[in-house]
């Protein structure tokens, strides 16, 4: 059956599921945990906390596992709350020690002691160094569970430890190698296990890492650097070059992707939301929401004093083209504040090639404030037939293009040298900040035509 199809039917009997008594119940109960694991939580995240607990303590140890790691961390919480002891075990066992502490950091005291000491000691012990790293560095982020080979191994014990693993140990394509002292030396390729003979040494075939993660480095910088190698995976060392774990591409993936998150959120001058849209408290989502749109509000307030400064100069002819002026100036510093962010956020733009950056938008502001002159000359002429206000609106218009083109290159900069994410400066802040300098030029322009 069509998973949502099923899903639907799950719904509507919910009551018949949970109790797994009647023949519907349970076709239903068996084929909704032959559901892909994904599927099944984000069902789950949409139950009342009652029905979450129940249809949780049904499901079997394996499929609980595979679930309990699909559900956002905010969820994850919650689920455990809702466990008893050797279900959270099973559940927490079920994950990564990365993933592990990132859940672990949305845990209050209490509930983080009274977790951690329900998991092995081995385990608790690798989450306790982990967390000592902030979760946004490499240290945060990496995979601890991963195979290294000593230097002075041969090929054929090598490939007896790998048969060996333990099955929640991933094997990657870059065997990382290590010396005595557990420093990172290089690595080998999968497949040169293979390829050279048994008795050969690993460090007389092994290669050295072109990419080296330090383990307090920013997870946005190492997701670039890595897409620019294009490495699907990467070391991480500590203090004396010490090899602590990877950073794997799904990782990565991860990473771009919150990160691409938090800027949409940032953009639309918002903090960034953790968790799922409805995980979020009603009044927490509306508080953040609400005070910037009243500081922006208050911000606006200022282009109404200009107005009635100015409104002699306003009345009539002029104030009909108020808007389409100020509305260009918007949209002409997004299109150049979102083309720098984004070029910063790839590594296209850089220290090394700003000034060549700003030249070009240099050009590209007059050329379009140009055109755009032109094309508001010739709007309002046709419309109204007045020489001198079509000059002056064009003449506005082409100021303000400038203007706003030439703050929007400039302020992303300025905030990532302020080490603030330039997306703040996209969006509503920047468009109000436009609005109200568009009106004080259209006004000054207006004024030395019109009151000279």
């Amino acid at each position: 059956m069509n998973p949502e199809k099923l899903l639907k039917e799950v719904r509507q009997n919910l009551e018949a599921l949970k109790k797994q008594e009647a023949p519907l119940g349970k076709f239903l109960w068996e084929s909704f945990i032959e559901l892909h694991p994904a599927d099944i939580a984000k069902f789950l995240t949409e139950l009342r906390k009652e029905d979450f607990k129940q249809i949780l303590e049904n499901l079997p140890r394996e499929k609980l596992c595979a679930i309990f790691a699909e559900l956002s961390e905010g969820m994850q919480v919650i689920a455990l709350d809702l466990l008893n002891d050797m279900s959270r075990i099973d559940a927490l066992n079920c994950l990564t020690t990365d993933q592990m502490t990132d859940l672990f950091e949305n845990l209050s005291d209490d509930d983080l002691k009274k977790y951690l000491d329900l998991l092995h000691k081995k385990d608790r012990e690798a989450v306790l160094s982990l967390l000592k790293f902030d979760p946004e560095s490499a240290g945060g982020i990496m995979d601890t569970e991963v195979l290294a080979l000593h230097e002075d191994f041969s090929v054929k014990k090598g490939i007896e430890l790998i048969q060996r693993l333990d099955v929640k140990r991933d094997l990657h394509q870059r065997i990382f190698i290590i010396n005595d002292k557990k420093q990172l030396v290089g690595f080998i390729k999968l497949e040169d296990l293979v390829l050279q003979k048994p008795l050969t040494r690993i460090k007389e075939f092994m290669q050295d890492n072109e990419f080296i993660i330090l383990a307090d480095e920013d997870q946005e910088q190492i997701a670039k650097k890595m897409v620019h190698y294009n490495l699907t995976i990467a070391p991480v060392v500590g203090k004396d070059h010490y090899f602590l774990g990877i950073i794997p591409s799904s990782t990565v993936i991860d990473v771009l992707e919150e990160e691409a998150s938090e800027d949409v959120y940032r953009m639309s001058a918002m903090e960034p939301v953790k968790g799922t849209y409805f995980e979020m408290p009603f009044f927490k989502l509306l508080y953040q929401r609400s005070y910037i749109l009243i500081i922006l509000l208050l911000a606006q307030s200022l282009s109404s004093s200009i107005m009635m400064h100015y409104q002699d100069l306003l009345t009539g002819f002029l104030m009909l083209f108020t808007t389409m002026l100020i509305s260009t100036g918007g949209n002409a510093s997004s299109q150049t504040s979102a083309i720098i962010i984004q070029g910063m956020a790839s590594g296209e733009i850089n220290k090394s090639n700003m000034r060549r950056f700003f030249k070009r938008e240099l050009l590209l502001a007059f050329s379009m404030a140009f055109i755009l002159g032109i094309t508001a000359f010739s709007r309002v002429y046709v419309t109204s037939g007045n020489i001198l206000g079509s000059l002056v609106v064009s003449l506005a218009l082409s100021s303000i293009v400038i203007v706003s083109m030439s703050i929007g290159s400039v302020i992303p900069v300025v905030l990532k040298r302020l080490n603030i994410d330039p997306a703040y400066s996209a969006g509503p802040f920047l468009t109000t900040l436009i609005d109200i300098l568009g009106l004080l030029i259209y006004c000054n322009v207006s004024k030395l035509f019109f009151l000279a």
